[in-house]
């Protein structure tokens, strides 16, 4: 560790790694509030910073938890952390507590709450999106066959393999719950030509899905909505041959599984194919983190991964 007046502690041996605490008050700022939203918080701010290899560094999180099963040392740590001097008239306890008041408040997953937490994520801007994902802006896994492989081949070919999964011909409705930029929508009536329609809660999304469909010369094949998957219309309307969701079942939450099939039946027609691409909880349900996360927070609200025995039940049962 480096202290803020330039001190190194134990000694001045180099480490693979240096913890370096930017003034007297980061110890409580990073461990007082006992979260990694409040760890995660003060890294933020600046409060500490890590020098060297960051994986070596999280040695010392794993000594922290294997000397520290005594209650009556946590106290006494506690206490410590509790006593060190605030900053700009905040004490440490004050600022820890922050962590705890909720990004987004109402009922959990209500449509209007989905549609904040949605905005919340989605909503920063394509062009922060753009940084990172592919040309197609395909948020969810890839798939490589090679070291080799780009990331816009991955991602094409995991559109396609998709694609052959529903068994999709020409002339087929696909519906794309949670359909993103609309690449799916996209390469499926491009490539399989079906009658694509894609959903999704974000406006900007939306905005940019339609311009790529418009770009492609599909607009009589391909159209994006902002719609709920509840709020799915199939009252005098077509049922469709084959439902995609990809990436979306982590937005729904494990409570709302069971409408979320049911949505996806009743607009099914008999016969047809529903696929789900999701990132998979342990196969061991375990209670949900109520106490809130730093992705939770500052990335995904409301997100949750359902572990799978919960989905498989959710989808017999719809």
């Amino acid at each position: 560790m480096r202290l803020w007046d330039g001190t190194a502690w134990p000694d001045e041996r180099p480490r693979s790694a240096v913890l370096v605490l930017k003034h007297c008050e980061a110890l409580g700022r990073m461990f007082l509030p006992g979260t990694e939203v409040g760890l995660a918080e003060a890294y933020l701010h600046n409060d500490f910073d890590i020098e060297g290899d960051i994986e070596a560094a999280f040695e010392v999180a794993d000594f922290l938890l294997t000397h520290l099963g005594d209650w009556k040392r946590k106290l006494k740590l506690a206490g410590l952390l509790v006593a060190l001097p605030g900053r700009n008239g905040e004490s440490t306890v004050q600022r820890a507590a922050r962590h705890l008041l909720p990004r987004i408040r109402g009922k959990r997953h209500s449509l209007a709450q989905d549609r904040c937490a949605v905005t919340f994520h989605y909503d920063v801007s394509n062009d922060f999106y753009r940084l990172w994902l592919d040309r197609r802006m395909v948020y969810s896994c890839a798939y490589f066959q090679s070291p080799n492989d780009d990331l816009g081949t991955a991602q094409e070919r995991k559109l396609d393999y998709l694609c052959r999964k529903l068994r999709l011909h020409a002339g087929q409705r696909l519906l794309d719950i949670g359909c993103g930029w609309g690449a799916f929508v996209i390469h499926a009536a491009k490539h399989f030509g079906v009658r694509a329609e894609g959903i999704t809660l974000s406006k900007p999304q939306a905005e940019w899905a339609r311009e790529r469909v418009a770009e492609a010369g599909l607009v009589s094949e391909a159209k994006i909505e902002l719609r709920d998957y509840r709020e799915i219309a199939i009252n005098g309307c077509e049922l469709y041959d084959a439902i995609v969701s990809v990436g979306m079942a982590e937005h729904v939450g494990r409570e709302g599984l069971p409408d979320y099939f049911a949505a996806a039946r009743r607009a099914l027609k008999p016969g047809g194919v529903f696929l789900i691409q999701a990132i998979g909880e342990n196969i061991v349900a375990r209670p949900e983190n109520r106490t809130g996360s730093f992705i939770e927070q500052y990335a995904s609200p409301e997100g949750d991964i359902p572990p799978l025995p919960m989905m498989l039940r959710a989808a017999v049962f719809a």
